[in-house]
Formats: C-alpha cells, structure tokens, sequence
C-alpha cells in the first residue's frame, strides 16, 4: 500500500515536471494535496486511470493539456467577494490613494476578472478611476479572455448585488451592466482603464512601481517556498508605502518578507509597504 501511495506521488511529480518542460507553466510548487485533487478530478471526467497515462496524453495532444489547465488554475471567484474587505478599502486604503497623483494597480491572478471590476466600480465611486492604471493578469489565457469580455451568467447576479450593498456601494449595481437573456455584460466604462495580460507568479518577474497589489486567495494553493517568491515579487514591484491585499485566509505573517510590510487592517489581510531592504 505504502508503495502503491509512494509510485503514485513520483507519478504526480513526473507529470507536472512534463507540464513545465512542455509547455512552460511551473505548477511542481503548488500545494501537493490541492495539485493532486485537481488531477484526479480531471483524470475522472477524461476517464483516465493514472497520472503515467495523464502525463502521455498532455505531452502529445495540446488541446488536452488545454482542458488540464482550466482545472489546474485558481479560477474560484466573485464580484466583491469577501464585502467587509471592500468597507475597510474604502475607510483605510483610499484616503491614501487620492493623495497620489496617479495610480498602478495590480490584480494578480484575477480568473475570470469578478474582483477587477468590482475594484473599477470601487475607484468610480471614489472619483479615482479616471486616474487609475489597472493591470489585470493571470497565467491562464482562456480565463483571462473570459475576464476581457466581462460576461457573467445572470444567476449570480443577487450574490453580486448583495455583497456589493454590503461592500458600502454608493449606486445601484444594476448601473454597471447591461443584461442579455441568461448573462450581464459589464459596462465599457469600466473597462477603458484595465490592460489584462499573461503573467506567472511561479516563473515571471516584476510589475514595478505598483501603489496597489491584490492578490486574494491564490497563496493557499501555493507551498512555503512558492508563497515566498510571490510575497518576494509584491514586495519588488510595490512603491514605499504601497498596499498588499491578500486573501481571508492567507497572511504575510511567518513568511520571510513579514518585517517588511505593517498591518492595515490586520482582519482583512491588507497590508502596506514600508521597509525595502
């Protein structure tokens, strides 16, 4: 039995070293128990029976690799999802961002892009749009295409109204989309401002001179070591001063970049730059 779990996890290890030797996207830092459950997930829906078989298929069939990646990535998300979040931002972090005279936001590892717009409909209510640079970015190309689009299914619109009324919203949601049948189209408006690209936490380099990071609910799929170079990477591409967001359950604490940030609101897991080293 112990051999059989042993075998299984060399297997694992082999396929995602093929994935990144392939096709350049490095998951062999992730969390192995959450890596693991994503593959057996999809090894069922392709009625496959071992990761060496797995591994086969993505080598020699790109489009399989395709649909492996869709349910290898982080693409678990909502407008104003955790809405306590969005009522600190506005109280602690946006006195802060009208005294800069222009502003570079990243969202890192924005999915289908639910946490970007609410972040844009955020900044119009607090006149800072118009002077914003939102760069959206995600590893996932059909994911960050969906995100561009700004298309979602009109069935989670209650959850999007109701976390955006408990996120301190100043209008009716309803203005910032059009609805369509069975999907809402968010506003063009909103869109002018945010540039969507690739980019790989686990093997790209920095977004420099950034006042505003997030980057919420993606560590927890990462281990120690891969947590450490993202914190790294925020920390290099935030100005003195700037802000972190991260996600409920995820903390700068214990990492080794924690002395360099300070907490803002501590609950909420936002935190600003003040020491580079």
């Amino acid at each position: 039995m112990l051999d059989d779990i042993d075998n299984q996890n060399i297997e694992l290890q082999l396929l995602l070293q093929a994935i990144y030797l392939k096709y350049g996207y490095d998951f062999r830092n992730y969390a192995k128990a959450s890596v693991r459950r994503r593959v057996e997930h999809f090894m069922k829906k392709e009625n496959l029976n071992s990761f060496a078989e797995t591994q086969h298929k993505i080598l020699y069939e790109v489009n399989f690799f395709d649909r492996l990646l869709l349910d290898l990535s982080v693409n678990v998300t909502e407008m104003f999802r955790d809405p306590n979040f969005y009522r600190s931002f506005r109280q602690n972090v946006v006195p802060f961002l009208k005294k800069q005279p222009f502003l570079k936001i990243w969202h890192a590892g924005c999915a289908s892009g639910e946490e970007v717009y609410s972040m844009a409909i955020l900044l119009k209510e607090e006149g800072l749009y118009n002077k914003s640079q939102i760069y959206a970015t995600d590893m996932n190309q059909v994911i960050l295409n969906q995100a561009k689009e700004g298309i979602y299914l009109i069935n989670r619109l209650k959850l999007y109204t109701e976390n955006y009324q408990k996120a301190g919203g100043k209008e009716s949601f309803s203005d910032y989309y059009i609805a369509h049948y069975d999907h809402v189209v968010m506003n063009k408006s909103l869109k002018e401002n945010i540039l969507f690209s690739d980019h790989n936490l686990a093997t790209d380099g920095v977004f420099g001179e950034m006042h505003v990071i997030f980057c919420r609910n993606v560590l927890i799929y990462f281990n120690r070591d891969l947590q450490n170079r993202a914190l790294g990477l925020f920390n290099d591409s935030l100005i003195n001063h700037g802000i972190l967001c991260l996600g409920s359950k995820e903390s700068i604490r214990f990492s080794e970049h924690s002395n360099i940030f300070v907490d803002v609101d501590k609950d909420e897991k936002i935190y600003a730059k003040e020491i580079s080293l």
